[in-house]
Order: C-alpha cells, then structure tokens, then sequence
C-alpha cells in the first residue's frame, strides 16, 4: 500500500512540474526575445503575407523572404494604389515592375526600375517613400530590431495559432525611442506633432517551436487616435510567416532588365 500511495504522489508531482514547464516561455524581455528570434530566422527563407487595415483602407502583400544578417531579401507582390506591383528587396535596393502600359516612359522599355525614397526621378519623388515601407514592412528582421530598439514585454504565454502551438507575447513599443525606423510610412515630423498624445503602440509576435515568427501584429490605431480619428477606427498591420526552411532564390533583376527614370 505504502509503495502504491508513494507511486502516486510522484506520479502527481511528476504532472505538476510538467505542467509548470510548459507554461513557461523562453523569452523573458524584449531584447531577449528579438534576439533569439533574429537568430532563428538567420539564413532561413519563409513564405509570408501582410494585411494593412487602417479605418476603411485595406491592403494586402505576398511573397517570399529570406533573412540574413546582411539584410533580408524578399520578392513580392502587392496591390499599390489598386493595382498589383511586383517588389524585389536585394542588398537593401527595392526594385519595382514597371506595368507595362507605362513602360514607354522607361527609356529601352526595360520592365524594372530602382526606387528610392530620396531619389531624383519623378517616379521615386511621387511613390518613392511609400512603395520602401511597403516593401521594407514585411521584413521580420526589422520588426524585430523595433522590439530589441524600443519594445518593453507587457505579458507572455503560450497559444494555439491555426492549429499550431505557439510562445505568444505582447509587448509596448515606444515610437519615439525608434529615431528615423518608423513603421506604416509614419514619419519623424508626424510623430513629432502628436508628442505629448501618442505614447506607445501595441505589438504582438508568435513564435513557433523553434523560435521563429509565425505572425507579428502591430496595432497603430492609438496613432489614429492621437490625430483625431474616432476611438472605433482600426489601424493594424498583419503578417503571417509560414514554411520557415523553404528554399527562396531571391536576386535582383539583371541589370540588362533595369531603366532609369529621367530626373524631372
């Protein structure tokens, strides 16, 4: 009886601190959990698509990124401005896909064109700055340097996501600890206007089993908020990362395929 009740108990126990570890998360601050994630996702390529929600506005993105070190690569494909756009992100240089129907204003009529938010040419002058963060917000290595910059973890736990388990955290992000690395096109002057009014915006990420992100979340509606756009309106941007290991050959155009606007 004695070795059957003691059997028991430690079978209880047993249960108790499996318990236990299972409900602890790897991560136990911001800077820690970006940096074990940015380390997961070294050399890896996964399959991503980001969905921007702000008040009626929507928008989505897909396409494939490969991070490194150096700088994450991705090919992508977007609906700017209602129209789908072909993006590529190589050695920190966007190149977009000229449609066709404007080709003739490309001198060759060569299909890609570099952009640049500070560039000469009337195309980057008028989309330059808008069509970077398009591209540039879908790289997980960014968002997570955010984290480590200006991220304070506010609560942790684990989370079945699309039937996957995962280590959820929420975290606070302040802005103006971000300098000029603002999300959502959101500039330096904007931020500046609403000092005093926005503080800091809501950031999710799940991470998988190994660590690299399944689904990052940043809610900006306190930044609509602060402008003056009623409490009700949403500003989100999703991005859902999947098939981490995948192989993604991701280069630039040829240089033979790539135009230069005329400065204006």
């Amino acid at each position: 009886m004695r070795r059957t009740a003691l059997s028991t108990v430690v079978l209880v126990v047993g249960a108790l601190l499996g318990a236990c570890d299972r409900g602890a998360v790897s991560f136990a601050d911001a800077r820690a959990l970006a940096d074990g994630a940015t380390s997961a996702m070294d050399g890896k390529a996964a399959n991503f698509v980001t969905e921007v929600t702000a008040s009626t506005m929507r928008s989505k993105s897909q396409g494939q990124a490969r991070v490194a070190g150096t700088g994450t690569a991705l090919a992508m494909t977007t609906d700017f401005l209602g129209e789908p756009l072909e993006l590529r992100l190589v050695d920190k240089i966007v190149f977009a896909k000229v449609p066709e129907a404007a080709r003739a204003d490309i001198p060759g009529g060569k299909p890609w064109v570099k952009v640049s938010p500070d560039g000469a040419d009337p195309f980057s002058q008028v989309a330059g700055g808008s069509i970077d963060q398009l591209a540039k917000q879908n790289d997980p290595g960014r968002a997570l340097d955010r984290v480590r910059k200006a991220g304070t973890l506010t609560e942790s736990g684990h989370a079945e996501l699309d039937g996957t388990p995962t280590e959820h955290y929420r975290l606070d992000v302040d802005l103006a600890a971000l300098g000029g690395d603002l999300p959502a096109g959101l500039s330096a002057e904007a931020v500046g206007e609403l000092r005093g009014k926005l503080g800091k915006i809501p950031m999710e990420v799940w991470l998988d089993d190994t660590h690299r992100p399944v689904r990052i979340v940043l809610d900006l509606a306190p930044v609509l908020a602060a402008s003056g756009v009623p409490d009700s309106a949403t500003a989100r941007i999703v991005t859902r990362y999947s098939e981490w290991g995948m192989q993604a050959d991701i280069q630039a155009p040829p240089p033979e395929e790539i135009g230069e606007i005329p400065a204006g």
